[in-house]
This record gives structure tokens, sequence and C-alpha cells, in this order.
């Protein structure tokens, strides 16, 4: 099912509908700044499993999630300094920052090295989302494991079909990733080179 919703804009009523369905276990689409993304709360075991399963992907790979600012990132990864910065001067915007996870953070979203991917994006919508739903909310592109992603509501409508309780009609978007940087030990890594400018973590 799609939901229209104003990218400029978000409808309030409309945004506390997907919560209350990201609250009952539900998987959603919504747009963020590169592509379109799936996701549901980070605290949803069944939420996660119908995600892994929708996208036939590898167990063994953690999805990422969206915070809503630095101050719930410090609440589930370890910010040092040095991350502090660099986070505060890149986001919102286009990257996945690869940090220690805290013991907030279900096991179904670490590595083995206990670290997390996070992200917040430069998107009106899965921002209202997530502060409205108080939580974290998984994302992953919307696309079948080893395909490009999805810029397209009705192409993921094609695609998942009723895998999704419903899916976000945020407009046309490219269809780009994150860049994903590791900051780990305060070591800058670029693991995936995607939007964003990355100069900055380059020597």
């Amino acid at each position: 099912m799609l939901l229209e919703i104003d990218a400029n804009n978000p409808q309030p009523h409309r945004i506390s509908r997907l919560v209350d369905i990201l609250k009952s276990d539900g998987v959603i689409a919504y747009p963020t700044d590169t592509t379109y993304g799936i996701g549901c709360s980070i605290f949803s075991r069944k939420g996660l499993e119908r995600i892994y399963q929708a996208k036939q992907r590898d167990r063994k790979k953690p999805f990422s999630f969206i915070c809503s600012d630095l101050s719930e990132v410090s609440r589930y990864a370890r910010l040092t300094d040095i991350a502090f910065r660099v986070l505060r001067r890149c986001l919102p915007g286009p990257y996945t920052f690869v940090l220690e996870a805290s013991r907030e953070v279900p096991n179904l979203l670490t590595t083995k090295q206990r670290t997390v991917g996070i992200r917040i994006p430069d998107n009106r919508i899965c921002m209202a989302i997530v502060r409205e739903l108080g939580a974290p909310i998984v994302t992953t592109s919307a696309n079948l494991s080893g395909e490009e992603p999805v810029g397209d509501p009705l192409e993921i409508e094609r695609q998942f079909g009723s895998r999704l309780d419903i899916i976000v009609d945020g407009g046309l978007l490219l269809t780009d990733v994150s860049s994903v940087i590791s900051l780990t030990n305060d070591q800058f890594e670029i693991l995936r080179k995607g939007a964003g400018d990355l100069s900055g973590f380059q020597s």
C-alpha cells in the first residue's frame, strides 16, 4: 500500500500512522537523502526477521540504523571527541558512520566486533518518523540483496508487495547509496564510496 507524504512538509497525521505501524512490529519503505530504504524499529526482532526474509539477505550482515540527532547517536554508540566533531560536521547527510556499539544496541544489529552503522539522513520524512517513534529505525536499501537500489515507490511496491506493511511515496529519488566510513579507534577508513564529499577522509 502506498502512502503519499509531502517531502517538504510531512503531514503529522500520516507520520503518526507510520509510527503506529512500526510500534506493532511493522515494516515500511521510506525515502532518505540517497534512495528509498526499508526499515522497522531497531527493537522489533520480528520486524528485523521480516526484512531479512523480504530482501533475501544474509543474516550474517547486520543492518545500519537511523538516529534523530547526535544526542541519540551517543546513546547507541561510543562517540569520542574526534568522532563527535566529524559527525557534527557531516550530518545530516548521505553518510553511514561505523562506530563502536553501546550496550543499548540489539545484538542483531552489531558485528562480531561490536560495531554499528549509524545514519542521520537529510530527509524530512524519515527524520519525522524517527523523532515521533522515539527510537532509531533500521535502514537498508529498498532492493533485493545484490540488486540495484530502487528510487520509485511504484517499483518497490511491485518488488515487495505484501511483504511490507506500507510504502511511503515521497516522490522519485536517485538510486545512490550512502558512503560508509569507519571511525572506530578514531581512524578514518572509507568502506564504501557513495554519495557525499569524501575528500576530508582521504589521505
